[in-house]
Formats: C-alpha cells, sequence, structure tokens
C-alpha cells in the first residue's frame, strides 16, 4: 500500500492539476471536478492493489472520475436534457478501456487559472482556489504563502467555489477584449505558483520543480496569448533567470545551497539569454517597467554577474528602491536590506531591517530573523544573531531550510 499510495502521490503531484482541468472541461464544474477527483483517488488506493496501477494513472484517475459523474447525471432527474444525452452516449467501458483516451489540451489549464482568476471573486480568493486546484497546494501551504490563517484560507477557497457555481462561470479562455482586465490576477498566481516551486514553504524537499515548470509553461503560454503585455513577458523572464539556477541550488543530498556558494558553471546559460530576450521584449513595448520587469532586471543583474562579489549591488539596490516604491511590499523592503547590506555594509541594513520589526512586519515568517541573524553576524554580535536564527528556524515550515538556519546558530555557538 506505500508504493501504491507513492505513486498516487506523485501522479497528482505531476498531473492533478491536468486532471483537475480536464474534469472541470467535462463537468463546467470546479469543485464538481476536485471532488470527482478525490473519490477517483479513493478508488485507487482500493482498486490498484489487487488490479495492480494502471499503465497510465491520470488517464485511470480521470475515466473513473468521469464516469463517477456520468453516473450521477443518469441518477440526476433533474438533469437537463444536454448533460443525459451525453451520459447516454459515452459507453459503459472499464476505466482501464478507456485509458488510451486521456488527451490533455495544453491549454486547458490556463483555462482554469482563468476560472480562478474570474472578477467575480475578490483577488484574495482568486489566489487561494488557484493555488489550491491549479497548484495543488494545501491549505497549510497556501496559509504560510499568504500568511493567513489556514481556517481563512479554507473559507476562501469554500466561497470561491460556492459563487462561480452560482455565477455560472463557462470553462474557456477569455475573450481578447477581457484578458486585460483578469491578467494582473492571472500573473500573480501565476508567480506564486513558481514561488512555491522555487522554494517550497512546507515539507522536506527545498524545491517542487514540477510546479515551477507547470508556471512557467503557462507563463509562455500567456505571452503568445497576450505578446504586446509587457508584464506578462517580464514575468517569463524572472521565472526564467530564476529557473536557470536550479540545478546548482542544492548538493547530492537535496541540502540547500545558498547564492553565494553556487556554482555558476552549472546555471543553465541557455535559460538566461533565454529570459535576456524576453525582458528586451518587454523593454521594446515602450510602457516603461512594471513590477515583474523591476524584478526581473535584479534577476538578470544576478543571473549575468560571475562571482557575488563582482555582482552589481549598487545597481541591485535602486532597483529595489524603484520596486519598492511601484509595490510596497515589507518583502521587497528585506530584500533591499540584503543588497544594501552588500553595497553599503550591513549597519546600514540593520537600520532597514528593524524598522520592519518596529512595524510588526512578517511577524510569521521566517525571513525576516533569517536576515537580521545574518546581518547581527556580520557586525560580530554573535548572540544575538544565534537568538534570530532560532527563532527563524522554529518559523521556517521547510525542513530543508530549518535546517540550514538551526545549522548557522549552532555555528555561532
Amino acid at each position: 500500500m506505500t508504493s501504491i499510495q507513492s505513486t498516487l502521490d506523485v501522479t497528482w503531484r505531476i498531473e492533478g492539476a491536468r486532471i483537475v482541468a480536464a474534469l472541470s472541461r467535462f463537468t463546467g464544474d470546479v469543485s464538481l471536478a476536485e471532488d470527482l477527483a478525490s473519490e477517483a483517488s479513493v478508488e485507487a488506493l482500493s482498486t490498484w492493489p489487487d488490479a495492480g496501477v494502471p499503465r497510465n494513472p491520470a488517464a485511470w484517475l480521470t475515466a473513473v472520475a468521469k464516469r463517477r459523474a456520468i453516473d450521477s447525471w443518469r441518477r440526476d432527474k433533474r438533469l437537463d436534457e444536454r448533460y443525459k444525452a451525453l451520459a447516454h452516449d459515452l459507453d459503459d467501458g472499464a476505466p482501464h478501456d478507456v485509458a488510451d483516451e486521456w488527451e490533455p489540451i495544453d491549454d486547458d489549464v490556463l483555462r482554469l487559472v482563468f476560472i480562478a482568476c474570474h472578477p467575480v471573486l475578490s483577488r484574495e480568493s482568486q489566489v487561494a482556489l488557484t493555488l489550491r486546484v491549479v497548484g495543488g497546494l494545501t491549505t497549510t501551504e497556501i496559509g504560510r504563502m499568504l500568511l493567513a490563517p489556514v481556517a481563512t484560507v479554507q473559507a476562501r477557497i469554500t466561497r470561491a467555489k460556492r459563487t462561480l457555481a452560482e455565477a455560472r462561470v463557462p470553462f474557456e479562455t477569455p475573450e481578447p477584449t477581457d484578458l486585460t482586465e483578469r491578467l494582473g490576477g492571472v500573473l500573480s498566481v501565476v508567480y506564486l505558483i513558481f514561488t512555491e516551486g522555487y522554494a517550497a514553504t512546507t515539507g522536506d524537499t527545498w524545491m517542487r520543480r514540477d510546479l515551477a515548470r507547470e508556471a512557467l509553461r503557462l507563463g509562455r503560454i500567456l505571452t503568445g496569448l497576450v505578446p504586446r503585455e509587457s508584464e506578462a513577458l517580464a514575468l517569463v523572464a524572472l521565472m526564467e533567470f530564476q529557473s536557470s539556477r536550479f540545478g546548482s541550488r542544492t548538493d547530492a543530498a537535496g541540502q540547500p545551497i545558498l547564492l553565494a556558494d553556487q556554482d555558476r558553471t552549472r546555471w543553465d546559460h541557455a535559460q538566461i539569454r533565454r529570459g535576456s530576450d524576453a525582458l528586451a521584449r518587454a523593454d521594446a513595448l515602450g510602457r516603461g517597467r512594471g513590477s515583474y520587469a523591476l524584478q526581473a532586471a535584479i534577476a538578470e543583474c544576478h543571473s549575468l554577474a560571475p562571482s557575488i562579489g563582482e555582482t552589481d549591488w549598487e545597481r541591485i539596490v535602486v532597483l529595489y528602491e524603484a520596486l519598492g516604491r511601484l509595490a510596497p511590499n515589507p518583502i521587497v523592503d528585506l530584500n533591499r536590506a540584503v543588497a544594501v547590506s552588500k553595497a553599503i555594509g550591513p549597519a546600514a541594513a540593520l537600520r532597514i531591517v528593524d524598522v520592519l520589526v518596529a512595524k510588526g512586519a512578517l511577524a510569521q515568517s521566517h525571513l525576516l530573523p533569517s536576515v537580521r541573524g545574518e546581518l547581527l553576524a556580520q557586525l560580530g554580535r554573535h548572540d544575538e544573531a544565534r537568538v534570530e536564527f532560532d527563532a527563524a528556524a522554529t518559523l521556517a515550515g521547510n525542513a530543508r531550510e530549518a535546517a540550514v538556519l538551526r545549522a548557522k546558530a549552532q555555528r555561532l555557538a
């Protein structure tokens, strides 16, 4: 049963979004699609131990879920005729017989993102729902990402599903005239999915490359839909730059390797060139740099630098200052502090961090005490730094990251 559960977990981690997207297209109901997928998973746990794992687990799960939907439609006398006809026309073969019917349409996941980011939902609900149904994240992971209580996240997702059902939102890509209105929400959740893949908030693995790759794939499709939207191009550039470092961000045992210690010869330089090209295309549109373009420019500085010491930290500080004015955010201020520590010194950076502490910003995040510990250590205030690293390790939800922070505290002891 352990191997069965492992196979099922891997299938959902890799194919979950496509399965739910295919079922949403089939049923026209995101909430129902998730329920059907869950029921299919339960059936897999009872069937696979005896029948064996099917050749294509994703196809099996999708087929079982569709047949459950059809059975439900047949039993529901209140259902309109078009669903009855659909249920009647589909054959009654066993789930294993229809595995070869699995032909996921690449844009299905993107359509699911647009549904989850529909204007009838608040931005908070859009983000939470997309991270759940597309990213496949748990409510605990989403809560950590959004710095929100789990109960709040659960309530947002439940209300969002109910609202979409009541509004009868169709499963389709918006018309070109509606794309711009919904693009901002889509870009934000795509990047949040990528961020979770780049540095997982929970679990025993520091990165979830499957999530990051899916976010980048969605971003590339978006640029094809809206080729003259500079922020879509800039987001792809940002994800390309950050993805280029994946090969050097962990050692053979999966332990994190920080930027200063990474082997830059292992970076994907073809991907860096794609990032630079995408950023250049965004700039060529002549609309000025938005928040994603500024972040991409920062990432490009890191990607093109031969070493940590040869990085243009002064330019990065300026870019963070511009980003902070355009999109004020304590995370931006914290990152600016790191850049200031390199460009000017740790004392100047610590003053920025202490302002955040005084404001109570990022109170539940491990990032602030982690950065503060680094700055205190650089200033020789080792006892204080150790306290900060211990606090950061306690707050960190990811086991790998917590281990790195505890090791830093122990070295200072």
